[in-house]
């Protein structure tokens, strides 16, 4: 099938949940979402109020999960590896654990955690990574292991080692 073909709503989609074309990278496309959305938490990181982030965070959760339940229907598929808005949230809500930092050993650490808990996904991640096959659970496991993974980001900046 052309692009030519593809619906504009569709394409619109791909591209959003693809988060610009970061998930279709070849190689590791969740890891490439995960550090395409540095530069995002980099610019968030001016935003005065952690409640706006995390209204931000919701706004692109609700239609994440809308869409991706739709195109995994048209499409016949399940959490493919290029729908990487997930991640793009996931990171957004692990540095919301830490926010407003913008130390680059601090956006490193908030990677490093959050790809860790998302790869290794630690139930209930788990259950919605597997067992949920429309939309919300391809969103929600991410949101889970960012969880587990802001967890984590506190524990370093409690005994010093991120700031």
């Amino acid at each position: 099938m052309k692009d030519q073909n593809i619906p504009l709503r569709k394409r619109f989609s791909y591209l959003f949940l693809s988060f610009f074309g970061a998930g279709y990278s070849p190689k590791a496309p969740g890891t490439v979402g995960s550090l395409a959305t540095i530069p995002l938490i980099y610019a968030l990181s001016y935003v005065t109020n952690i409640c706006y982030v995390l209204a931000f965070a919701l706004i692109l959760f609700i239609p994440a999960c809308l869409i991706t339940d739709w195109i995994q229907r048209e499409d016949n598929i399940h959490d493919p590896g290029w729908i990487v808005i997930d991640e793009v949230i996931g990171m957004i809500i692990t540095w919301c654990f830490i926010f407003p930092s913008r130390e680059p050993l601090t956006l490193l650490a908030v990677f490093i955690c959050f790809r860790v808990f998302d790869i290794f996904k630690i139930w209930p991640a788990s259950y919605f990574d597997k067992k949920v096959e429309h939309g919300f659970g391809t969103i929600f496991d991410d949101v889970l292991s960012a969880l587990y993974a802001g967890m984590v980001i506190l524990a370093l900046n409690y005994f010093h080692l991120i700031k």
